[in-house]
């Protein structure tokens, strides 16, 4: 397992392979879980909540997320009145496919690996019927909502070749380019 280098679109040549679409995989093996272990690994380190496997230059239809979600252990002492639980849990969603979307829709301030420091609301269905193969390569369908509709949705796009600013308009696109390029000119000097 090893943290590699994410994307981030202010450099042409991340960004060239960010807008392309991944393929489909064709089989869940070994090479495969050792990608997704390394994706987890450094969506960890970044720290993020989902991680698309175009982030690190590998254009495979691969996604990892944790939501921190996760059961409560047994024995474990539930979280204080009004703090939220922060349980790992790790999933790992291989050719995602979108099967319904509601006509229903949910605004979200969305952020993402690949746009450092940027966040913007975005709108999309509140709820989706998705299809997936699992760590394991068997076939999950599930119906999503909340946070999970909202990052499964975001990191599908990325497999397309889409970035959340896509669904923003030009002059806010702009604006979250040009911060980007800050951010990353200023990180660069430090």
């Amino acid at each position: 397992m090893a943290i590699r280098r994410i994307l981030t679109i202010d450099n042409a040549a991340d960004l060239a392979i960010l807008k392309q679409v991944s393929t489909p995989v064709e089989v869940v093996d070994d090479a495969i879980r050792a990608l997704m272990d390394d994706m987890l690994d450094t969506m960890y380190d970044a720290p993020g909540i989902g991680l698309a496997a175009v982030q690190i230059g590998e254009l495979h239809r691969v996604v990892v997320m944790d939501l921190g979600d996760g059961p409560l252990p047994e024995g474990a002492e539930a979280p204080a009145e009004g703090e939220e639980p922060r349980i790992p849990n790790p999933r790992f969603i291989v050719n995602p496919e979108v099967l319904w979307a509601s006509d229903e829709t949910y605004c979200y301030e969305e952020g993402c690996l690949s746009i450092p420091e940027y966040f913007d609301e975005v709108e999309r269905p509140a709820r989706v019927r998705v299809a997936y193969l699992n760590r394991e390569g068997e076939r999950i369908e599930e119906e999503i909502e909340g946070l999970y509709a909202v990052c499964y949705q975001h990191e599908l796009d990325h497999l397309n070749g889409v970035l959340f600013i896509d669904h923003l308009s030009r002059l806010r696109r702009d604006r979250a380019m040009s911060k980007v390029k800050k951010t990353m000119r200023l990180r660069e000097d430090a």
